[in-house]
């Protein structure tokens, strides 16, 4: 099987002479179609760099970044911006829902602007909707939504036009432990049945617990990967707890 991402060499440094900072030292990483992959380290690891370039935010100082056989640090214009809306979705922190727009519009916009049929957007978005289970909220506005809700609304949209990756970066950071726990429980269905691929940012050792592999950063490098393989969450998790205290980072939530 090929993979989805392929990163070589991955360098990022920001300053210049006496103020130089390296990000990225070199980074290399595979992630496969169908797998659901965490991303963890201290402050100051390089992780959220990491997701910057992998989504196009942020351009590389040295190496490459290949999702879906394309070396996306060799696209340019609109090129790129076809490419970044075609093939990555993206979930954040804040959600980003456009606030004069109901959920179903939300969703829909990611398709239209994408160039889908008009004709198969309400239902693809629909069908979306049902998958995170946001269907009593469609004709509501974000700010008539909870944030557990407005958050599983943005994942729709993040996975209506099926893309090749979906970034997720801090998705429960906003939530309280009720509605993290449900996104998650969604996220992770996504990804079993629909063959969803996730790359994941997280600092939060439940969240990860979710995973199938993760990665540790340290210093712009990768430090360590656990890979779940069949055990339970629980013991993940404290698996999980223990390179998080080795690299010198907070204890998270409990199982």
């Amino acid at each position: 099987m090929e993979p989805i991402l392929t990163v070589n060499g991955l360098e990022k440094t920001y300053g210049g002479k006496g103020t130089r900072t390296n990000a990225l030292r070199g980074l290399d990483l595979k992630v496969f179609p169908g797998e659901f992959v965490g991303v963890m380290g201290p402050s100051g690891s390089g992780k959220t760099t990491f997701l910057n370039c992998i989504s196009t935010i942020d351009t590389p100082t040295a190496g490459s970044i290949t999702v879906d056989g394309t070396d996306l640090t060799k696209l340019r214009g609109k090129a790129l911006s076809k490419f970044r809306r075609e093939r990555l979705g993206f979930i954040f922190q804040d959600c980003n829902l456009l606030d004069t727009l109901t959920g179903l519009e939300n969703i829909a916009l990611a398709l239209t602007i994408a160039g889908c049929d008009p004709r198969k957007v309400e239902p693809l978005a629909k069908e979306a909707a049902r998958l995170l289970e946001v269907e009593d909220v469609l004709d509501k506005y974000p700010y008539q939504m909870s944030g557990g809700q407005q958050q599983r609304v943005a994942a729709a949209r993040a996975m209506v036009t099926r893309p090749a990756l979906v970034l997720a970066d801090e998705p429960t950071g906003a939530l309280d432990s009720k509605a993290a726990g449900l996104l998650l429980r969604q996220l992770d269905t996504l990804n079993r049945e629909e063959g969803a691929t996730i790359l994941m940012v997280t600092h939060d050792a439940f969240t990860a617990s979710w995973c199938r592999r993760i990665l540790f950063l340290q210093d712009g490098r990768l430090y360590r990967e656990l890979r779940r393989e069949g055990r339970d969450r629980g013991e993940f998790f404290r698996e999980i707890l223990s390179v998080v205290s080795e690299l010198g980072g907070e204890v998270s939530h409990a199982l």
